[in-house]
């Protein structure tokens, strides 16, 4: 059961623009935490943008000013514009979701949470 499914990555020019769509169901869909992350071969992982439940979003400096995550809940999907495209955005970008409802008072952000569920993953290349 694939419970994360993005769609919407491609091949754009640089200065170009995507968004990336990541329709989450069953109890990945039950998150207080989602997040897009992007890994090129050869290196680590890394969070890009997240966004909890109450809409505080954070996101790496590297695509802070161009990239904006967002969620629609009724639709249970997550979003990720990218704009102003650069050759270094080229990576497989992942959606992420805890699967938690809520946290308590120890909470620290969703960049300290563990993501238990993860897409399929979609590429996105960016050419010079």
């Amino acid at each position: 059961q694939v419970l994360l499914v993005e769609s919407g990555g491609g091949s754009v020019q640089s200065g170009g623009s995507l968004t990336l769509s990541c329709r989450a169901s069953g109890p990945a869909s039950d998150s207080y935490c989602m997040a897009w992350f992007r890994q090129v071969p050869g290196k680590q992982r890394e969070a890009v943008a997240t966004i909890d439940h109450t809409g505080s979003v954070t996101y790496v400096d590297a695509v802070k000013g161009r990239f904006t995550i967002s969620q629609d809940s009724a639709k249970n999907t997550l979003y990720l514009q990218m704009n102003s495209l650069k050759s270094e955005d080229t990576a497989m970008y992942y959606c992420a979701a805890d699967g938690t409802l809520h946290y308590g008072l120890g909470f620290s952000g969703c960049l300290s949470v563990d993501f238990g569920f993860w897409g399929q993953g979609t590429q996105v290349t960016v050419s010079s």
